[in-house]
């Protein structure tokens, strides 16, 4: 999501007791009976996401979301490798063709000058975000997508871009936090995430934990994975995903894309 190291927040809400109003049938239901929805994201499309990733996802039977940056050598290069992960249940979603970010502020001396986001209109970067869908159809030949924004950028050349994108996705990951405080009330078009570098496996887990205990759910965005930028290990990475595959009945972990379908279902039931 950034190729800066964003701080990463570990719990910072306190779980609360359960003082509803609402009648049974109206409290916001996980599949199965599970107690939290869980997204493995992976942004950037880089070499360690194909190399370390997907293999471990496939390992323990679970299935992640790869936001492709549709300019990245990998895309070029491996795209059998992307259209194979897409077959076996992964999703491909969007993050732009180029990462533009806006250079404005401390440490984003790494965006480059051709890409800094302050300097495209909101009408380009949103022809190039439908662009993106096509290259990713072209690919994976699914018609539904969801975005991830670089950076947690929400302004092109000083205006709003998501308004002019929303009706091309089902959801959208637009903001940083940690676990997802209320499932009734979160606008599917701003969800929070998390961009863990450098972290343990019990850290990681630690969140999902918190999940649980809310009934909530948990977004983590991965960029390497045992190499490339903002990198957690592999021995991390794993502990995660054994500790989510012993404990199906407790957690929902499926892509971005599915979980929020359901999300939406929900709430209009509960609306």
């Amino acid at each position: 999501m950034t190729k800066k190291i964003i701080p990463f927040l570990i719990g910072l809400g306190l779980v609360a007791g359960s003082h509803s109003s609402f009648a049974a049938d109206k409290n916001f239901q996980w599949p199965n009976d599970t107690k939290a929805a869980i997204n493995l994201a992976y942004d950037d499309a880089v070499p360690s996401q194909l190399d370390n990733a997907i293999p471990a996802l496939d390992k323990y039977g679970l299935k992640g979301s790869f936001y492709l940056t549709l300019s990245a050598d990998t895309v070029a290069t491996r795209m059998a490798e992307w259209r194979k992960a897409a077959v076996n249940g992964h999703e491909l979603a969007n993050h732009t063709l180029f990462h533009q970010c806006s250079r404005k502020g401390a440490g984003r001396e790494w965006v480059h000058p051709e890409n800094d986001l302050d300097k495209v209109s909101a009408t380009q970067l949103a022809a190039q975000i439908r662009v993106g869908n096509t290259m990713l159809h072209a690919i994976d030949g699914k018609t539904e997508r969801t975005f991830t924004t670089p950076c947690g950028d929400l302004n092109a050349g000083g205006t709003p871009y998501l308004p002019l994108v929303k009706s091309e996705f089902v959801a959208a990951k637009a903001a940083f936090g940690t676990v997802v405080p209320d499932m009734k009330t979160l606008d599917p078009y701003a969800v929070v995430v998390a961009t863990p570098a450098n972290v343990s496996g019990q850290e990681l887990i630690a969140l999902v934990k918190e999940a649980a205990a809310k009934g909530t759910m948990m977004n983590f965005t991965f960029h390497g994975i045992g190499g490339d930028h903002l990198s957690i290990s592999n021995e991390a990475h794993e502990e995660l995903l054994k500790y989510l595959a012993d404990n199906k009945d407790t957690y929902w972990t499926d892509t971005f894309i599915n979980i929020m379908k359901y999300v939406k279902e929900e709430q209009k039931k509960l609306n």
